[in-house]
């Protein structure tokens, strides 16, 4: 503890930050938003639960990924998240396999409103106090000629994003509106993971950034 400028309130000091994630996109939205931090890639199986509702299964992936470098970060408060889409049909879809999956997914997506559900975990790796929620954005996508689906698969974009598209990247180009947090929909809702982070104690540049790990 240590005592404010202002006289004798004591004030818990600043956490370092982790993200449990080599996502450049995760990476972008916490530097824009002031933190300093460091990653490290968390290596788990991203396999959604069954039983749990799809917010929870998220967060349940997500507390996966910040247990999985507790070992490596004894000092720290670890950040981790696992974004979902949730279809039109209810299908819960991550990234996609192959290009094929991406296909699938895009044509399931085209002409309707499907739902993007983070899961965020915070975990203090040195008292073991943790904290976690899911935010859910709703997103109305416009209708995709088989040929726009071909070309967006065929660029790459689409592989390694849940729900096989970047909202940050070309793939805006098919979203005709957002309702909720557009942060959320990259992968990191922002809102949400700074309230989250003060109350841990990790304010904006707390902490300590490396970029060579990743």
């Amino acid at each position: 503890m240590r005592r404010s400028a202002k006289g004798g309130a004591l004030m818990a000091p600043s956490k370092k930050l982790v993200l449990a994630s080599a996502s450049p996109r995760r990476k972008s939205l916490l530097a824009e938003a002031g933190y300093r931090f460091e990653t490290i890639a968390s290596e788990v199986d991203e396999t959604l639960p069954g039983g749990l509702s799809p917010e929870d299964a998220a967060v349940e992936v997500a507390r996966r990924k910040a247990l999985a470098v507790v070992a490596r970060a004894r000092d720290s408060v670890i950040l981790a998240a696992d974004t979902i889409v949730v279809t039109p049909s209810g299908e819960i879809a991550g990234k996609p396999l192959d290009a094929a999956d991406a296909r699938r997914m895009l044509r399931a997506l085209s002409g309707s409103t499907h739902v993007v559900i983070t899961g965020v975990f915070l975990i203090d790796a040195s008292t073991g106090r943790t904290a976690s929620q899911a935010v859910s954005t709703r997103v109305v996508f416009g209708k995709m000629t088989g040929a726009e689906i071909d070309a967006y698969v065929d660029s790459g974009e689409a592989l390694g994003k849940a729900g096989a598209y970047a909202i940050q990247e070309t793939g805006d180009r098919f979203v005709r509106r957002v309702d909720g947090s557009f942060t959320n929909v990259v992968g990191l809702p922002m809102e949400v993971v700074s309230r989250m982070l003060k109350s841990m104690h990790v304010p904006a540049s707390a902490g300590r950034r490396r970029a060579d790990e990743g």
